[in-house]
């Protein structure tokens, strides 16, 4: 039996509805219809905005974040947060592969899904460990790939968690290669996190020598590391969440010239502002946080006559899950950072 190449047969509620916007999917794996792969799921990259709200609201403890997570699968056949709206990505073993689908990977391979945890089918039986951490979680479960869903396979010379790690941000570094130019004044807006520390590489190889690279930070935690990276040229430690504050410090810091780009990866909300904030005029803002309102970020650019142009973080381009791991490949401290912290 074939199903909806978009996953729209397996749609509970509401009916008609899309996976990812639906409320609830049918997590059923014992059923594998000819267009869908089966997966043996190793582990959960829970996205960032969604770990952190849940850590917020239960506590920092793995019992309770395990408990958390389970309650949202069991209620929705998927990973995906009511309050933040986000889901995550996994890696498995490939289990099955239906009959009508043709592609270049067989029952047995390891691969990474590229496509958000909140859309996809996910028969969760046992969470084994959650990294409070790294924001991963070892799990005994079973996942659905529809026809449309897009995986890579695992590399073979990094650890799978670190593979993870990347990929479940790949989309953010190669939007930042398209989005900076040389020369550019680059403002990045949660440049301690893991999709942080790879835009900044990327901003700063494609500003060039001409262009100036920002990191704004929330910690003096993050000064160090991002000092010994080499990937930013100014380090500003910050409260983005006060949006007049940190646009004065960042005016100061830049001597009263706002940034051509500025690129949001923080997992908090409220940010929108300072994102526009420290915009020029005719500048653009790259969103690739799923904590952002899109409300706040226009309602509020319009409110202090700001013409930016603004873009929706998508986590899925052309080569984006390639374009991740070379870079980290290419920067041994680089690959020396995500080993130690996520390997």
């Amino acid at each position: 039996m074939r199903g909806d190449p978009f996953g729209i047969h397996r749609v509970l509620e509401p009916k008609g509805k899309l996976p990812q916007p639906a409320w609830k999917l049918d997590n059923d794996t014992s059923k594998v219809y000819d267009n869908e792969i089966l997966i043996d799921v190793i582990k959960l990259n829970i996205d960032a905005a969604s770990f952190t709200q849940i850590k917020n609201e239960v506590g920092k403890e793995e019992e309770k974040v395990a408990q958390k997570i389970m309650q949202i699968v069991n209620e929705r056949g998927k990973m995906h947060n009511p309050v933040t709206g986000s889901g995550g990505m996994l890696i498995g073993t490939v289990k099955k592969i239906g009959k009508d689908l043709k592609i270049d990977v067989k029952e047995g391979d390891k691969i990474a899904t590229l496509v958000s945890l909140s859309l996809t089918p996910l028969n969760l039986r046992k969470i084994k460990k959650v990294y409070l951490d790294k924001e991963q979680v070892d799990v005994d479960a079973e996942a659905i790939l529809f026809e449309t869903g897009v995986f890579a396979k695992l590399p073979q010379d990094m650890p799978e968690s670190v593979a993870l790690a990347i990929l479940d941000v790949a989309g953010a570094p190669i939007q930042t290669a398209r989005l900076v130019s040389p020369g550019d004044t680059v403002l990045i807006i949660g440049a301690g996190g893991k999709s942080g520390i790879l835009c900044s590489y990327v901003a700063k190889k494609y500003a060039g020598p001409t262009g100036t690279v920002v990191g704004l930070v929330h910690s003096e935690r993050s000064v160090p590391e991002l000092t010994e990276l080499g990937v930013v040229d100014k380090i500003m430690v910050a409260d983005a969440q006060n949006a007049v504050s940190t646009y004065e410090k960042f005016m100061e810091l830049s001597d009263g010239k706002l940034a051509d780009i500025v690129i949001n990866v923080v997992n908090v909300p409220d940010t929108e502002m300072t994102s526009v904030m420290c915009t020029r005029q005719r500048g653009k803002v790259y969103f690739f946080s799923m904590a952002t309102s899109f409300t706040k970020a226009a309602l509020g650019a319009e409110g202090i006559g700001k013409d930016v142009d603004m873009i929706i973080g998508n986590g899925y381009a052309t080569d984006h899950a390639k374009f991740a791991l070379q870079i980290v490949r290419e920067n041994k401290k680089l690959y020396d950072l995500f080993l130690r912290k996520y390997g």
